[in-house]
């Protein structure tokens, strides 16, 4: 099987082997599993502006990725850039590391909150959550107040415990039952977290987006499903100005 994360910022540092072995190993070591960024775009992604001057090379790189004989396309960001539109254009299944995240998250408990980076990102994920139908079941978003790309300069033990903190008042101040992280840049450390929680007494999940969208991506190969086109139908052919995107594979 072949899994391509596709990384929908112009920064190289989230791009690099060690990623793609860790990415590896919650998938399955016997997997492949390239990481690619996008060339143009924003260097991260911090509001619906960001999100769509990525969206363009995303759809790009999920092009590219089917023509490589990529098997599925996660996208590595919690707003899912690209990811409807990537759908239309290819067979392979596209999953978003928000919505796999969030649509777990909602089995798992009564209702669940997103912490994620900045203030501002919040109105973006409110209406994330309303877009895939789990307005109900979202009990809050909340920041800690970190921009993107300072996640991994910042001491890791600190960046859990800001997490653990406005954990903490989702469970009990919102009604939060689950925590989702709400950026792929927090990889790694929902573990931490939930070890923090359960000091305070609360044994709840913590879901981890970019591991919830490679483990999804992983079962709808094994399963030889995808995304079905009546919902997400080929684009139809018409010329573009512009952009260079591939055209999607022939049907059939």
């Amino acid at each position: 099987m072949k899994i391509r994360v596709v990384t929908p910022i112009v920064t190289k540092d989230f791009v690099t082997p060690e990623a793609a072995e860790e990415y590896a190993a919650a998938v399955g070591l016997e997997h492949e599993v390239s990481v690619v960024a996008i060339d143009r775009g924003p260097a991260s992604i911090e509001s619906e502006y960001d999100e769509a001057l990525a969206a363009p090379d995303v759809i790009a790189k999920i092009c590219e990725a089917e023509k490589d004989g990529v098997d599925a396309v996660v996208i590595n960001c919690f707003g899912d850039p690209g990811m409807k539109p990537g759908r239309e254009a290819v067979a392979i299944p596209v999953v978003g590391s928000g919505e796999a995240s969030m649509h777990l998250a909602a089995g798992l408990g009564h209702k669940f909150s997103v912490v994620t980076v900045l203030e501002n990102v919040l109105p973006m994920l409110y209406n994330e959550c309303k877009l895939y139908g789990l307005e109900g079941k979202t009990a809050s978003v909340r920041s800690v107040d970190i921009p993107v790309l300072d996640l991994h300069v910042l001491d890791q033990e600190k960046l859990a415990k800001a997490l653990v903190s406005e954990s903490i008042k989702a469970i009990e101040e919102d009604g939060a039952h689950v925590i989702v992280l709400g950026c792929t840049g927090m990889t790694g450390l929902s573990e931490a977290v939930r070890e923090g929680l359960a000091e305070q007494g609360y044994d709840i999940p913590v879901v981890d987006p970019l591991i919830a969208a490679l483990k999804t991506a992983r079962i709808l190969v094994e399963m030889d499903l995808t995304h079905s086109k009546r919902t997400f139908p080929y684009p139809p052919e018409k010329e573009i100005v512009g952009y260079d995107i591939p055209r999607p594979l022939p049907v059939g």
